[in-house]
Formats: structure tokens, C-alpha cells, sequence
């Protein structure tokens, strides 16, 4: 049981229903149906990491769910990328509530590593952009591995929170032994994030085999990020029931056990 924190929100990531509607061109399915739906459903949150070479999220989206997030008080527009690509102009023009800095290059696939913030220079890269982000009023998180002596740095450069990149205990997962090191891993990074005054945010690969484990595990995690696995989900149960399942999921690591 998780007794650390209050519960954990679930954003949900809708780059996936944009990977679909692209494929065609009639504009379906549609990405702020996907949100309303989820948001409707009770997810606390919408993320969305929008490409320079917008093979999913494209820009009018961003724009589009921006207006859309306005109409749902409470709820949390984030939006992810690499700041020294397209990401600062969304920042700039939308004032989303979270900006997530990812280390991504231009043509990578996927999202696999943090930031190394042990080098100087990635540092000094990132203060003044995290500067002008907190400027806007806009919350910045930083994609990191599970990495408890970097989250000092994280802290150093002005990010509010950091996202810890949960793919490596996705694969893991499986394996009880395996699973067992990767949570003792990310349970020292989050208390390093936790001590250095940081929020923790989670995401990649999380789905609903292995949320309820991590959730338990590891403290203070503040948000999770789910894209991939929950569209998945979705294509066979539907929008609605597939986020009140993650929510199953989220409330069942803070049940009493």
C-alpha cells in the first residue's frame, strides 16, 4: 500500500489516436473525441508529445486540445518534447500546465533515455529553457532514467518535477527477481527526487499488468503518463472503460491492503 503521497493522477497520451487518423485522410478517428472521452471518463489529465515531423501529434492538434482543456478546469494539459527542437514555440503560444523535457533526436522512435545532467554543458542547455517555461507559468518535468544521483542536478537546473522512464521495469516484469531490483532501483530515485524537492512523474511502457506494482513501490509519484498500452486497451474495451480500469488500477495500490 501507498500511503506516501496523495493518489496518483493518470494523463493520458492520445499520440496513438493521431498515429491512426494520419494514415487516412478523413480525419477520424478524432483526436479531441479521444480526449473528451478519456476526460469524461475521469482522467485527470491529457499529454501529448507533438514531433517535428508530426507523424502522430500534429501542430493544429496541440491548438485544438489547448482549446479543448480550457472547457475541463482542473484537469492538466501536458505537453512533451525536446525543447531545443519544436516544443518551446507550443510552450510559448499555448501555456500548457506541464511542459516534459525530453532528450529525444529528430527521428528517434520512441523515447529511451534521460537526460544526462551530469554533463555541464546539457545543464547549462536547459536552465534558461526551464527558466522561461517557469517565466510562462508553466511546469517543467524532466524525462529521466532511474538514476538517484542526477535528480540534484534536475533540481539545480529550476525543473519542478522529474518523469522517471519506466520502460527498463516494464521489460523486467515478468521476472519476480528482475522486477524486485528494477523497483528498488526507481524506489531510490523517486526518494533522491523526493529529497532534492522535486515532484515525480512516471510513464513508458506502464500498462495495467504492472501500474498497481510500481504505484506501490515506489513514493511520491505524483502523475503517470500512459499512451501506448492504454490505446491498445482501448481498441478492444472503449475509451471509457479502459480509463476507469487505469484508475482501478491507480486506486488498488492505495487500498488498504
Amino acid at each position: 500500500m501507498n500511503t506516501t503521497t496523495p493518489q496518483t493522477q493518470l494523463s493520458v497520451n492520445v499520440n496513438k489516436v493521431a498515429l491512426v487518423r494520419n494514415t487516412r485522410h478523413l480525419g477520424i478517428p478524432s483526436v479531441t473525441r479521444a480526449a473528451t472521452l478519456c476526460l469524461q471518463a475521469g482522467a485527470h489529465g491529457i499529454t501529448v508529445h507533438p514531433r517535428p515531423d508530426e507523424r502522430h501529434i500534429r501542430a493544429a492538434d496541440v491548438h485544438e486540445l489547448a482549446a479543448l482543456m480550457q472547457r475541463w478546469p482542473g484537469r492538466e494539459y501536458n505537453i512533451e518534447g525536446n525543447p531545443t527542437q519544436n516544443l518551446m514555440a507550443f510552450i510559448r503560444a499555448v501555456r500548457p500546465n506541464q511542459a516534459t523535457f525530453v532528450p529525444d533526436s529528430e527521428d528517434q522512435f520512441t523515447s529511451d533515455h534521460g537526460w544526462q545532467l551530469d554533463d555541464a554543458a546539457v545543464r547549462a542547455r536547459l536552465k534558461p529553457l526551464v527558466a522561461e517555461c517557469r517565466n510562462l507559468g508553466v511546469r517543467v518535468s524532466l524525462f529521466m532514467d532511474p538514476a538517484p544521483a542526477l535528480m540534484v542536478w534536475a533540481a539545480e537546473v529550476g525543473a519542478d518535477r522529474v518523469e522517471l522512464y519506466t520502460e527498463p521495469y516494464a521489460a523486467a516484469h515478468a521476472d519476480p527477481a528482475a522486477r524486485r531490483q528494477q523497483l528498488i532501483a526507481y524506489a531510490g530515485a523517486a526518494q533522491a527526487a523526493l529529497t532534492s524537492g522535486l515532484g515525480v512523474n512516471a510513464g513508458h511502457d506502464l500498462n495495467r499488468d504492472n501500474l498497481t506494482d510500481f504505484l506501490r513501490a515506489v513514493p511520491g509519484v505524483a502523475e503517470v503518463s500512459i499512451g501506448h498500452a492504454l490505446i491498445a486497451d482501448a481498441l478492444e474495451l472503449g475509451y471509457a472503460a479502459t480509463v476507469r480500469d487505469y484508475l482501478r488500477c491507480i486506486d488498488a495500490a492505495f487500498a488498504a491492503a
